[in-house]
């Protein structure tokens, strides 16, 4: 059966999609972003899927991308920040290296720029994020493997931390 290298979970802001790039550069394997699976399979931006067909078929969808993405992928795939939210997902990533980028609010808020189509985030940006982030947190803790800091540093040092984490 085929299972990732590496699944990087976090909030918003953590570094998901640029580490994880590098950590599959370093490990010689491929890179799946599971919200660029849900934009290709709904041929639109995640902002718009929000916008035109609300949150609940974002959900619906992102379930499918990171069920399939799951078993074909075996590189490094990197979960959108609510994916973990749904119960089925959490059972499917028993068994897997779960990496949880850890983040702070400051940091989050300063990579996300505030400013970019985040969905979530559009109302009191930082707030929301806080919540999230704070909602989140025992999920992305209780489904981690290794848990890799964020703040303050590049991400190829968080790429180099994932790779000595990583089971032989």
């Amino acid at each position: 059966m085929t299972s990732p290298r590496a699944v990087l979970i976090g909030p918003p802001g953590s570094g998901k999609s640029t580490v994880g790039r590098l950590l599959a550069q370093r490990l010689g394997t491929g890179f799946r972003d599971t919200d660029a699976d849900v934009e290709a399979v709904a041929a639109k931006p995640v902002s718009e899927i929000f916008l035109d067909d609300g949150e609940e078929r974002f959900r619906e969808l992102e379930k499918a991308a990171v069920r399939a993405a799951l078993a074909e992928h075996d590189g490094v795939l990197s979960l959108g920040g609510g994916a973990v939210l749904d119960e089925g997902t959490q059972e499917q990533l028993a068994g897997h290296f779960v990496v949880y980028l850890q983040v702070g609010l400051s940091d989050a808020v300063q990579r996300v720029g505030l400013a970019q189509a985040r969905p979530l985030l559009v109302l009191n940006p930082r707030s929301t994020l806080r919540k999230l982030m704070e909602q989140r947190r025992p999920v992305y803790e209780r489904l981690a493997s290794l848990t890799v800091g964020t703040d303050g540093r590049a991400p190829e040092e968080i790429a180099d931390d994932i790779v000595k984490g990583l089971p032989a």
